[in-house]
Protein backbone atom coordinates (compact mmCIF):
# COMPACT_ATOMS: atom_id res chain seq x y z
CA UNK A 1 0.00 0.00 0.00
CA UNK A 2 1.28 3.47 -0.86
CA UNK A 3 0.77 6.47 1.40
CA UNK A 4 1.18 9.79 -0.45
CA UNK A 5 2.16 12.75 1.72
CA UNK A 6 2.58 16.39 0.68
CA UNK A 7 4.60 18.92 2.70
CA UNK A 8 5.36 22.62 2.51
CA UNK A 9 8.59 24.45 3.22
CA UNK A 10 7.89 27.98 4.38
CA UNK A 11 10.95 30.22 4.79
CA UNK A 12 10.26 33.71 6.09
CA UNK A 13 12.11 36.98 5.50
CA UNK A 14 14.28 36.31 8.60
CA UNK A 15 15.61 33.02 7.18
CA UNK A 16 13.47 31.01 9.56
CA UNK A 17 11.80 27.76 8.51
CA UNK A 18 8.38 26.68 9.76
CA UNK A 19 8.12 23.26 11.40
CA UNK A 20 5.31 21.43 13.13
CA UNK A 21 5.81 19.71 16.48
CA UNK A 22 3.35 16.83 16.84
CA UNK A 23 2.50 14.38 19.58
CA UNK A 24 0.80 11.47 17.85
CA UNK A 25 0.39 7.80 18.70
CA UNK A 26 2.54 8.24 21.77
CA UNK A 27 5.50 9.75 19.93
CA UNK A 28 6.97 13.21 19.47
CA UNK A 29 7.75 14.30 15.90
CA UNK A 30 9.16 17.50 14.44
CA UNK A 31 8.22 17.66 10.78
CA UNK A 32 7.14 20.00 8.03
CA UNK A 33 3.50 21.09 7.78
CA UNK A 34 1.41 19.01 5.43
CA UNK A 35 -0.32 15.68 5.30
CA UNK A 36 -2.00 12.98 3.29
CA UNK A 37 -3.27 13.27 -0.25
CA UNK A 38 -6.99 12.57 -0.45
CA UNK A 39 -8.69 10.84 -3.36
CA UNK A 40 -9.66 13.31 -6.07
CA UNK A 41 -7.19 16.09 -5.24
CA UNK A 42 -3.88 17.09 -6.75
CA UNK A 43 -0.73 17.50 -4.69
CA UNK A 44 -0.82 21.31 -4.72
CA UNK A 45 -4.50 21.35 -3.71
CA UNK A 46 -3.70 18.89 -0.93
CA UNK A 47 -0.97 21.13 0.44
CA UNK A 48 -3.15 24.24 0.33
CA UNK A 49 -5.91 22.31 2.13
CA UNK A 50 -3.51 21.02 4.79
CA UNK A 51 -2.22 24.52 5.58
CA UNK A 52 -5.80 25.75 5.85
CA UNK A 53 -6.81 22.84 8.12
CA UNK A 54 -3.71 22.94 10.33
CA UNK A 55 -3.00 26.68 10.49
CA UNK A 56 -6.05 28.43 8.99
CA UNK A 57 -3.51 29.88 6.54
CA UNK A 58 -3.91 30.46 2.83
CA UNK A 59 -0.65 29.71 1.01
CA UNK A 60 0.64 29.88 -2.52
CA UNK A 61 2.22 26.56 -3.42
CA UNK A 62 5.40 27.24 -5.34
CA UNK A 63 8.34 25.34 -6.73
CA UNK A 64 8.58 21.57 -6.34
CA UNK A 65 11.57 20.65 -4.18
CA UNK A 66 11.68 16.87 -3.93
CA UNK A 67 9.73 13.63 -4.28
CA UNK A 68 10.90 10.56 -2.38
CA UNK A 69 13.09 8.47 -4.66
CA UNK A 70 13.85 5.56 -2.34
CA UNK A 71 11.87 3.07 -0.29
CA UNK A 72 10.62 4.45 3.02
CA UNK A 73 8.41 2.32 5.22
CA UNK A 74 5.77 4.13 7.25
CA UNK A 75 6.67 4.78 10.88
CA UNK A 76 3.07 3.93 11.80
CA UNK A 77 2.19 1.02 9.51
CA UNK A 78 4.88 -1.41 8.30
CA UNK A 79 2.69 -2.48 5.36
CA UNK A 80 2.70 1.07 3.92
CA UNK A 81 5.35 2.69 1.76
CA UNK A 82 5.62 6.46 2.16
CA UNK A 83 6.02 8.69 -0.86
CA UNK A 84 6.46 12.33 0.15
CA UNK A 85 6.31 15.38 -2.12
CA UNK A 86 7.71 18.75 -0.99
CA UNK A 87 7.03 22.25 -2.28
CA UNK A 88 8.04 25.73 -1.25
CA UNK A 89 5.04 27.67 0.06
CA UNK A 90 4.45 31.37 0.57
CA UNK A 91 1.80 32.63 2.99
CA UNK A 92 -0.84 34.84 1.40
CA UNK A 93 -1.69 36.44 4.75
CA UNK A 94 -0.09 36.84 8.18
CA UNK A 95 0.21 33.68 10.28
CA UNK A 96 -2.43 33.82 13.01
CA UNK A 97 -1.78 30.61 14.96
CA UNK A 98 0.64 30.83 17.87
CA UNK A 99 4.25 30.30 16.85
CA UNK A 100 6.08 28.68 19.76
CA UNK A 101 9.71 29.20 20.69
CA UNK A 102 10.28 25.80 22.34
CA UNK A 103 9.73 22.31 20.91
CA UNK A 104 6.46 20.59 21.86
CA UNK A 105 5.21 23.62 23.79
CA UNK A 106 1.58 22.50 23.95
CA UNK A 107 -0.90 24.62 25.88
CA UNK A 108 -3.70 23.31 28.07
CA UNK A 109 -6.32 23.62 25.31
CA UNK A 110 -4.18 21.49 22.99
CA UNK A 111 -3.69 18.88 25.70
CA UNK A 112 -7.48 18.67 26.04
CA UNK A 113 -7.76 18.16 22.27
CA UNK A 114 -5.25 15.32 22.55
CA UNK A 115 -7.54 13.51 24.99
CA UNK A 116 -10.26 13.49 22.33
CA UNK A 117 -8.37 13.21 19.04
CA UNK A 118 -5.22 11.36 20.10
CA UNK A 119 -2.91 13.87 18.45
CA UNK A 120 -1.88 17.50 18.82
CA UNK A 121 0.26 19.88 16.85
CA UNK A 122 1.95 23.21 17.37
CA UNK A 123 4.24 25.30 15.18
CA UNK A 124 7.57 27.06 15.53
CA UNK A 125 10.25 28.62 13.41
CA UNK A 126 13.77 27.22 13.18
CA UNK A 127 16.53 29.73 12.59
CA UNK A 128 18.73 29.03 9.58
CA UNK A 129 21.43 27.78 11.97
CA UNK A 130 18.94 25.39 13.63
CA UNK A 131 17.66 24.19 10.25
CA UNK A 132 19.70 20.98 10.16
CA UNK A 133 18.69 17.34 9.65
CA UNK A 134 19.09 16.53 13.35
CA UNK A 135 16.26 18.95 14.21
CA UNK A 136 13.56 17.10 12.25
CA UNK A 137 12.37 13.58 13.01
CA UNK A 138 11.30 11.85 9.82
CA UNK A 139 13.96 10.34 7.51
CA UNK A 140 12.63 11.95 4.32
CA UNK A 141 12.45 15.37 6.05
CA UNK A 142 16.14 15.02 6.94
CA UNK A 143 16.93 14.58 3.23
CA UNK A 144 14.81 17.61 2.36
CA UNK A 145 16.61 19.81 4.91
CA UNK A 146 19.88 19.15 3.07
CA UNK A 147 18.25 19.82 -0.31
CA UNK A 148 16.67 23.10 0.84
CA UNK A 149 19.88 24.28 2.48
CA UNK A 150 21.70 23.58 -0.78
CA UNK A 151 19.05 25.31 -2.91
CA UNK A 152 18.98 28.40 -0.73
CA UNK A 153 22.67 28.57 0.20
CA UNK A 154 23.37 31.42 -2.21
CA UNK A 155 20.10 33.24 -1.43
CA UNK A 156 21.20 34.30 2.03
Amino acid sequence: MFNLRVYGILVNEHRQVLVADEFIRGGYYTKFPGGGLEFGEGTRDCLAREFMEEMNLRVEVGEHIYTTDYFQMSAFNPSHQIISIYYFVTPLEPIQVPIRTKPFDFDQQQLEIYKVQGEIETFRMLSWEEFIPENVTLPIDKTVVDIVRSLLANSY
